[in-house]
């Protein structure tokens, strides 16, 4: 069921309610980011309803012990949990000696806007005091300029009546996480102090039992406020401060406060550092108007859209989604720091936990390789690299050899605490290595495949070589005890992705060892013999085939469950990860998301059109699309064998899987990773972009119910402009060499423009 908070525009979320029953869901669509931290959508004012207060810190974590029923060996030893920092943002409002309190008090004209253009937040309301009206009026943005800054700008106008405001910015580090096991508080206070029109607080994580290091976070405040002060005052208390101003505000004026705020953290400074630090980035941008920071972000956001956004002409709908997507991809991850991932929340809740899935690879990875310069991949890239030790030791831990990347991790080392997705969803391994193979095909960039990325694919190969068995029935390879992409699928053998992603990474491997240099496959210590052994499996691994069907079967034994579609589910058994028990789900046919034909996008270039027509036909009407991470692939299948009408259904799916809450479970966070996948959508989907073997090409459609569309790509060097509408496909190179590439299948020069008017050839 659809659920709308947000007027459909172009450029913008707006809604006039303040929407007390769906307030958490709000808040998750307005969340604000800067690649260095971000919020939830909450006011700046109390707000004494149901809310989910939310502030986070990029690579800031805490190391929580793992609580199960019952301890395996091979356990991860805590669970890595995105921790709420201090709440930066708060300030109290007083009207006569009256809190303003959104959810209490009755307020008119209520705006609300998130302008995804220039990433600033807007407020505005008129409120009753004492039968006096007043009309409140906020703003606020994250610097992309200056990431460690956030500016917020609030005025409160007296509209009939003279009024005493006060307003009282605050910095409250008494901050909780909702997902905490036993109402922990994450915090202890380091140093704390407030002066005239400054304050400032320093916090640590508390102690841990995992020797990972604390971090400690600085946050200082300055206040600017008009003429209009009576009085001010500061207050410092435990891990608290604030700074408090009277105002006499007359009849149709207005009380004006700035308040700017730095944050820095021992990820990047010493301890006593901190504080000194934060003060002096406010100091530095003393003489600078919060206009003037204002504009100098609104056009760093202006030049990432330049190049970034997706036109859609004919569905507002379409567009607001895409917009809202690559937004919030951008304010989560824009590739500056190469210690930092994409959170699957960003910094918009607290949900799973973690630094990164193997989302990055599979679905954000081929958005930033065309939308960003390729050193935000290559980071990407790094980031995994920086973490195989970590890697390997997660393979010890479960008794194999090599590396297996962790499913959630901040170190490299698995932190997840559910043993279906710790020591059995295990191609997500597959995932890194394919990211290897997808940015050097794609940029043409062998740099880091010959030199880090090789240590990594050795690594994983080494990992499957010893995961493997062989089974003396059938003399072939098998992988028993897997959970495959399909997560309502738990415990099964012969996942037929899984095997397909194990040896495809074998054959990538052997592959690019041939390429590199002597002395690097020596200190790789790889052999003869153990190449040997990774071509055996190659050769002989068992993949689960249905000849009735002719499909590929998801794992051994799907075939033998009561198999109907979804359209057999009621309203009320969706969604079935709400509704069923855990049991039921396990037992049933339908599949979270895509699973066979994970392997059959990602391998595109392996499979005849009849097989990947097959495998859809027969796959996607089990699918309940409940991951975020399903209807992009569906999208770009159902594009690829003509079913054109289910490839915008799926694309709208994907597009305004959190705008319309689709799953019922926005209010949690947003989808991040899986937000790559409406881009996906139309330039894998509905313009058919394909780079398979080095080679870029194009095969567009026009969805019916749009009268245009158009992005731009990188791709080696060259910026390309792609535009279809009901009459034309028009390429145009806009930077960089002369590139040749395939239109509809035929071979074309692209020079500086190219136009194929028999667009439906």
């Amino acid at each position: 069921m659809i659920q709308r908070l947000f007027e459909i525009d172009k450029w913008k979320l707006k809604s006039r309610n303040v929407e007390k029953d769906a307030k958490r869901l709000q808040e998750s669509l307005t969340s604000l980011g800067n690649g260095y931290m971000g919020m939830r959508g909450n006011f700046e004012e109390r707000y004494s309803g149901d809310t989910h207060q939310g502030t986070y810190i990029a690579g800031v974590w805490y190391p929580d012990k793992t609580r199960v029923g019952w301890w395996k060996n091979g356990y991860p030893d805590y669970f890595g949990k995105v921790i709420n920092a201090l709440n930066f943002i708060g300030i109290d409002v007083e009207i006569d000696g009256e809190t303003l309190d959104l959810f209490q008090d009755t307020v008119t004209d209520f705006h609300l806007e998130l302008d995804m253009e220039t990433g600033i937040l807007r407020r505005s309301f008129k409120v009753t005091k004492n039968e006096k009206a007043f009309l409140i009026e906020a703003e606020r943005f994250l610097s992309i300029v200056k990431q460690e800054l956030c500016l917020i700008r609030y005025h409160v106008t007296a509209l009939d009546a003279d009024a005493e405001v006060v307003l009282t910015p605050y910095i409250d580090g008494n901050v909780t996480n909702e997902d905490a096991n036993y109402d922990e508080i994450f915090w202890l206070e380091v140093a704390q102090k407030a002066e005239e029109n400054r304050a400032t607080i320093v916090t640590k994580t508390i102690e841990n039992n995992f020797d990972i290091p604390r971090f400690t976070i600085a946050a200082s405040m300055e206040s600017r406020v008009t003429n209009l002060k009576e009085s001010s005052e500061a207050v410092a208390k435990k891990l608290y401060v604030e700074n408090k101003y009277r105002f006499k505000v007359l009849k149709g004026e207005t009380a004006k406060m700035e308040k700017r705020v730095a944050v820095v953290t021992s990820r990047d400074y010493e301890e006593q550092e901190l504080a000194p630090k934060a003060e002096q980035i406010l100091a530095d941008l003393e003489a600078l108007s919060y206009e003037i920071l204002r504009e100098e972000h609104a056009n760093a956001w202006l030049e990432r859209w330049q190049k970034a956004d997706v036109l859609i002409s004919g569905d507002d709908g379409a567009q607001q989604g895409i917009r809202f997507n690559i937004f919030q991809l951008f304010a989560t991850y824009y590739g500056e720091d190469a210690r930092l991932n994409i959170g699957p929340k960003g910094f918009t809740g607290e949900k799973y936990g973690g630094a990164t899935y193997w989302d990055t690879e599979a679905f954000a990875l081929p958005l930033y390789l065309s939308l960003a310069d390729k050193k935000v991949s290559r980071n990407l890239l790094q980031y995994r690299h920086d973490q195989l030790d970590g890697a390997k030791i997660n393979a010890r831990k479960i008794g194999l050899k090599g590396a297996l990347y962790p499913m959630v991790t901040f170190t490299g080392i698995e932190c997840h605490n559910e043993w279906e997705i710790t020591f059995e969803e295990i191609h997500r391994n597959g995932a890194i290595a394919h990211a290897i193979y997808n940015y050097t095909n794609y940029t043409g960039d062998s740099s880091y495949l010959e030199n880090e990325g090789i240590d990594v694919l050795t690594e994983i190969s080494r990992f499957w070589a010893d995961r493997v068995h062989m089974s003396e029935r059938l003399d072939k390879y098998m992988i028993h005890g897997v959970t495959g992409p399909n997560e309502y699928d738990n415990n099964v053998s012969n996942n037929w992705y899984t095997n397909y992603i194990a040896t495809w990474t074998l054959r990538y491997t052997i592959e690019s060892l041939a390429k590199i240099s002597t002395t690097k496959k020596e200190a790789l210590q790889i052999t003869d013999a153990e190449i040997d052994f990774w071509q055996d499996i190659i050769d002989n691994m068992y993949f689960p085939y249905d000849e009735k069907w002719q499909i590929f079967v998801q794992h051994d034994t799907f075939l033998d469950k009561e198999l109907r579609s979804t359209d057999t589910l009621t309203d009320t058994d969706k969604p079935i990860n709400q509704n069923w028990s855990w049991d039921k789900i396990l037992r049933s046919c339908f599949i979270k998301q895509a699973d066979v034909l994970q392997g059959i996008y990602t391998f595109g270039d392996e499979f005849d059109f009849e097989t990947k027509q097959r495998n859809f036909e027969f796959y996607e009407p089990l699918t309940v699309h409940e991951s975020s991470l399903s209807p992009a692939v569906h999208t770009v299948l159902a594009a690829e064998i003509g079913r054109e009408d289910k490839a915008v259904e799926l694309y709208n799916r994907t597009a305004r899987l959190d705008l319309d809450n689709y799953n019922n479970d926005t209010e949690d966070g947003l989808h991040i990773t899986s937000m790559a996948g409406s881009w996906i959508a139309i330039v894998q989907g509905f313009a058919g972009m394909r780079t398979f073997n080095e080679r870029l090409s194009f095969a567009p459609f026009l969805p019916k119910t749009w009268d245009k569309y158009a992005f731009k790509i990188n791709y080696r060097d060259r910026l390309i402009e792609i535009a279809v509408d009901s009459k034309t496909v028009s390429i145009e190179l806009l930077e960089g060499a002369p590139l040749e590439l395939d239109l509809f299948g035929e071979a074309v020069q692209l020079v500086d423009k190219l136009e194929k008017h028999d667009y439906h050839k």
